[in-house]
């Protein structure tokens, strides 16, 4: 269908039947429009419309088909394009800011709010399949682009930068992708205990993230996305609080950026098959923070100078991790166990960390290397003594070999760890020592490029 030449001045609550493009100019629509028909195209023309009090929804789409809705300015609304139950949607050149938003300095954000509990945000979509979210800017409000429940859509060249919840968020997203978007800066600060000046105590981050993935979001793609000073850059988690088993898996983050970050680049708990290659981790309290999850790649990955760690993982299983570079962090990979009930009822399986191979890394300037300990509270501190010596919490299985682990503090430090293999590394220049282990059982070491017949 032909669009028409002529320009329609849009009115307050206005359903649209037809193809139609909009007369440029700025118009209050507390009740925004309304798409009515299937196949037809929305052009706003660069028309800009506002609602009241940051409520209602400035454009709706819902039960339609082949609708495409474009250059559109949209402020002070709850959400600004809300689409549900939908198919071969467009959404591009739109740019919605100012929704709702929930006051900075106050809450920890709830990242399980489903759908119709959902904070406000730019773009809303909704059991929306088969279409394509594009160069669009929702920048500066609390939510850039939320999905729930949506297939095989694509979400690419999006600039949703600048906000305080999160940048790009899925929940029971699954078969998309998402390439080319801006997410920097989704922060937040959470005054936990009121203080004045210098005092006052908080969190920053609150977990607001550049990409949230949650509640079985899987098999998607993400590449060439710019996640930096967020709370955290990628935050996928697969355990609701109730104990509710609800992983995301394989999914493939590839080629993306989530450095910079308080907290962690990439988190991704709770949650099996996901491969993470060619993505930046640096400046951070944790490169990767994978813990209570299995069966991941962690390859050709860049991890330099992270307070803690560039990789860091409880109880996970079955990890591939492999050519990536570890520079300046406070330990380059760090394994640890803690027998947690809640979780070790929810997955008996991730009892404690073992079936790893770590290969064909750099290791250079790290604190350790690479760490294995059991009975560790976050990695570094000792857990409460009521939860260590379980023997099933024994870390077991690991296999470290043709890594270069030169110029760090110590190479590879084992703390009731067994059955650990450590061959075929260049272990140079390490100041403390290259090898330490204490409480371990069935060390095998050989091959190695250095002095390590001696270690502690």
């Amino acid at each position: 269908m032909a669009i028409s030449s002529k320009l329609t001045v849009p009115t307050d609550g206005m359903v649209i039947v037809e193809d139609t493009v909009l007369e440029p100019g700025v118009y209050v629509l507390p009740s925004g429009i309304r798409i009515g028909a299937n196949n037809i195209t929305l052009d706003c023309n660069g028309a800009v419309l506002i609602g009241v009090n940051r409520e209602g929804r400035g454009i709706t789409c819902v039960d339609c088909s082949g609708v495409t809705i474009k250059n559109a300015k949209l402020r002070e609304y709850y959400h600004g394009i809300y689409c549900k139950n939908c198919e071969n949607i467009t959404i591009t050149e739109n740019q919605v800011i100012a929704t709702a938003e929930i006051p900075a300095n106050t809450i920890f954000l709830d990242i399980w709010l489903p759908a119709d509990q959902s904070y406000g945000g730019g773009i809303f979509l909704w059991d929306v399949k088969d279409s394509n979210i594009v160069d669009n800017d929702v920048q500066h409000q609390m939510n850039g682009i939320l999905t729930y429940e949506c297939q095989r859509i694509v979400v690419a060249r999006n600039n949703a930068s600048y906000n305080s919840g999160y940048g790009i968020h899925l929940w029971g997203t699954c078969d998309s992708t998402f390439e080319d978007n801006y997410a920097d800066y989704c922060c937040r600060w959470n005054v936990r205990v009121e203080g004045q000046g210098h005092t006052q105590l908080g969190h920053m981050g609150a977990d607001a993230t550049g990409f949230l993935i949650v509640r079985n979001s899987c098999r998607n793609v993400f590449r060439r996305n710019f996640a930096r000073l967020g709370g955290d850059g990628f935050f996928l988690a697969g355990l609701n609080p109730s104990g509710e088993k609800v992983p995301c898996n394989d999914n493939l983050f590839e080629e993306n950026d989530g450095s910079l970050s308080p907290n962690i680049a990439f988190e991704a708990t709770f949650s099996g098959g996901n491969i993470f290659r060619n993505n930046h981790a640096d400046r951070c309290n944790y490169g990767f923070w994978l813990g209570f999850s299995w069966d991941n790649v962690i390859e050709d990955n860049r991890m330099v100078h992270n307070r803690q760690a560039g990789i860091a993982v409880e109880n996970g299983h079955g990890m591939v991790v492999r050519r990536n570079t570890f520079h300046s962090n406070a330990h380059g990979v760090l394994l640890w166990t803690r027998y947690v009930d809640k979780f070790a009822a929810a997955y008996p399986e991730s009892n404690t960390s073992y079936d790893w191979l770590i290969e064909k890394n750099t290791f250079t300037r790290n604190g350790k290397a690479v760490c294995i300990a059991a009975d560790r509270d976050h990695g570094i501190r000792s857990a409460p003594e009521e939860e260590c010596g379980k023997l099933e919490s024994r870390p077991h299985d690991h296999i470290i070999r043709e890594n270069e682990i030169q110029d760090n503090r110590i190479a590879v430090d084992l703390f009731r760890a067994d059955r650990t293999v450590i061959e075929n590394n260049i272990m140079t220049q390490n100041v403390e020592t290259n090898i330490r282990a204490e409480d371990t059982s069935e060390t095998t070491v050989r091959n190695n490029l250095g002095s390590v017949a001696g270690y502690l």
